[in-house]
């Protein structure tokens, strides 16, 4: 499997239309303070609906990470990172959600299954490459959003959790044995 057939489905659902260190401005948003105003003058539901796309990632992620964790393949620390990563996807998740909400939108649900290629998960190093795959993808997703935002705080958050998945990535590659970061730039 290659890295460009598990990047489709998170590059796609962006077309369509935060991790933990978000910007003061992002956060002051999250709480309703300050440049509120701004970002409500600006075009909330164009925000919100990339936003959601955004959220529809974050889940399938958190999805995917569940996959991983129950499929016996990983070794306790690989598990143990899984876990942790899982988790920055559910804090991402809650911000969008929240975020999509305040700007008066409706917040995307999980899908009820996602098309995972389980089959061909059969050891811990195919599964590091699935998820390797994931946040690659979730990267360019984030790159490609960034600059849609009408509201640049949010572009500001968008690019922190764009960040987050950048060294998920990194790590990844590194626990395959691979060059954590193989070019200059991501695309």
């Amino acid at each position: 499997m290659t890295d460009t057939t598990v990047l489709l489905p998170r590059r796609s659902f962006f077309a369509a239309a935060g991790r933990t260190t978000l910007s003061a401005g992002a956060v002051m948003l999250l709480a309703g303070c300050g440049t509120r105003q701004a970002a409500m003058a600006a075009d909330p539901s164009a925000d919100a609906n990339i936003l959601n796309s955004a959220l529809g990632a974050e889940q399938e992620a958190i999805a995917a990470y569940q996959v991983g964790a129950e499929s016996g393949l990983l070794s306790q620390p690989v598990l143990d990172l899984a876990v942790q990563f899982q988790g920055h996807h559910k804090e991402h998740a809650d911000v969008l959600a929240k975020i999509v909400r305040d700007l008066g939108g409706q917040a995307v649900e999980p899908l009820a299954s996602y098309d995972f290629p389980t089959d061909q998960l059969k050891s811990e190093a195919d599964v590091l490459r699935f998820a390797a795959g994931l946040e690659k993808g979730a990267v360019s997703a984030y790159l490609g959003a960034v600059p849609l935002f009408a509201e640049r705080e949010l572009a500001k958050a968008a690019a922190s959790i764009l960040g987050d998945e950048a060294m998920h990535w990194a790590v990844l590659r590194c626990a395959l044995g691979e060059n954590p970061v193989p070019v200059a730039f991501v695309s």
